[in-house]
């Protein structure tokens, strides 16, 4: 699958938040990188950052922003069609979402979030 098209199932996943949630996203960047850290290379995606939940009056709104990695191959490894990959992508990008939010990946499981 082209770069491309991985792009466009991120910003149709990221579409798919709804509205009050992404309302209240805060400093927050998303980008697509081909490779997952070489410490984990299996990696589908990544947060960076202060969730909401842990900001207090020492966040200052000139803060560099959060940052969530989806990343491509690693996705497309364990995906066996197209399908597969807009299943995960969207996935991955809730899950990420979710821990900008201060969700872990505990609750996160709980909730079928794997």
């Amino acid at each position: 699958m082209s770069r491309e098209r991985f792009e466009e199932l991120v910003a149709e996943a990221l579409d798919t938040i709804p509205a009050e949630l992404a309302e209240v996203m805060d400093n927050v960047a998303i980008f697509v990188q081909d490779e997952a850290p070489p410490d984990d290379p299996t990696l589908l995606g990544l947060y960076e950052g202060v969730p909401l939940t842990d900001r207090d009056t020492w966040y200052a709104a000139g803060s560099l922003p959060d940052r969530i990695s989806i990343f491509r191959y690693p996705i497309l490894a364990i995906c066996d069609d197209e399908s597969d990959v807009v299943d995960e992508v969207g996935i991955t990008v809730v899950h990420e979402i979710a821990h900008h939010f201060g969700i872990d990946d505990a609750r996160l499981h709980e909730l079928g979030y794997e």
